[in-house]
Parts: structure tokens; sequence; C-alpha cells
């Protein structure tokens, strides 16, 4: 069971991660994009069945196993400071503030189901021509902003270290010096899915988000020239 919550932590619902995590990237190129990326999605065939049993139910274990696993920890980072131990800390914590971040962000944003808490209550899902819109106006919250950027940063430690476990106790990865490189390199990808993900938030409240406008105006003419050569032909 402990083989099959790791499991489902990379496949189905890390590599899902990656998908929501570029449709979101496109925000930084404006409203249009952002919504035509979003319908993308839900043109998709079977998409229901895809989100059923490719997302929802292999996250519904991952999380339930999870609460097992946290409730079977013995954290003693107070005793021996080391820091596989404090990232054997987090990796619990994380994980029980992702539950509740997911289950926000599917109610909200998914379904809309939390308009009475003074969110829009309009659901992105059935709504892609609106859906820039409907994230912008939650994200003049600074509460909801600074919640997004806590979620998305958890989200990275999570799934990063998660990689680095699961290397290492399916014996991908043998050996001292060996497992030593493989954190760096894990290290370095929650660093840059953190990054990622901050400038998609910021993407819905400036345009291209915290990098230079200038980086999204450049995207956006090369995207104009290449539409334009395509309706030429």
């Amino acid at each position: 069971m402990r083989k099959l919550h790791q499991l489902t932590g990379i496949v189905p619902v890390g590599l899902f991660y990656f998908v929501h995590l570029y449709t979101n990237a496109k925000a930084m190129n404006g409203e249009a994009v952002y919504n035509d990326a979003v319908a993308d999605i839900y043109h998709i065939p079977f998409l229901l069945f895809i989100e059923i049993f490719g997302i929802y139910l292999p996250l519904l274990y991952h999380s339930i196993y999870g609460f097992v696993i946290a409730a079977e920890a013995k954290t003693n980072v107070g005793n021996y400071d080391y820091g596989r131990n404090w990232l054997y800390f987090f990796q619990r914590v994380t994980g029980v503030f992702l539950f509740i971040f997911i289950l926000f962000h599917l109610l909200h944003f998914r379904f809309g189901m939390l308009g009475s808490f003074g969110l829009t209550g309009i659901a992105v899902a059935g709504n892609a021509d609106k859906a820039f819109q409907i994230v912008a106006v939650d994200f003049k919250s600074i509460g909801i902003l600074i919640f997004y950027i806590l979620g998305v940063g958890a989200t990275a430690l999570h799934l990063a270290y998660g990689f680095f476990l699961f290397a290492v106790d399916w014996g991908l990865i043998i050996g001292e010096r060996a497992q030593k490189y493989a954190l760096y390199g894990c290290a370095a990808l929650g660093i840059g899915l953190f990054a990622v993900s901050t400038n998609s938030i910021f993407s819905f409240v400036r345009p291209c988000g915290l990098l230079p406008r200038l980086i999204c105006a450049q995207m956006q003419e090369v995207s104009g020239n290449k539409n334009f050569t395509e309706k030429i032909k």
C-alpha cells in the first residue's frame, strides 16, 4: 500500500500536476491565450472518466493513505537536526496542508461551490471564456493570493521530495553519493516548480507575472505572426 501511495503521487497525480502547471503558465501571455488553453482541456474526449479515474480516485487514495503515514510518523527534528530529518517532517506537514489546499481549489475553481464565502461563485468548468477573469478577481484578495503562494510552495516541496523518496525506495538510486546528487537535483526541481507556479499566480494580477513584460510581448508577437502565416496557408 505504501508503494501504491508513492506510485499514485508520481503517476497520475504528479503527471497531472505538470499538465496543470503548463496550462496555468499560459496566463502570462494574457487572457485570450489562457482562456483558449482552458477551453482545450474541456475538448478532451472522455474528460469526465479521465478526471474520475485518472485524478480524483488516485488523489483520494494518496491523500487518505498519506494521513495514515502522517499519523504513524515519529518526528524527532528537535533531537536530530539533520537536513533529511527536516525534509521527513515537512513532507508530512505539507501533505496535510495540501489536502486542505487542493480540496479548496477543486471546490472553488472546478465546481464554484464557495461563492457564499465572498469568492467568485462561478466555476471555471463550463465557463472557459471567463476563466481568466474568474481567477483574476479572486487573486485581488491578498489572503487568497498568499494562500495560493503557500499552496504552490507546499506542492513544489512535496512533489520534488516525493520524487526523491520514490527513486530511493524503488531502488532506482543506490549509494550515498548518488542519493546526495539526486537530492540536489530534486531541490533544483522544487525551486523551479515554485518559481513557475508563483509567476503563473502573479500573471493573473499583472501582465507576464513577475517577469519583464517585454518577454511576453515578444512571445505574443511571435504567436501573432504564426497565426497570420497559418491563415494565409
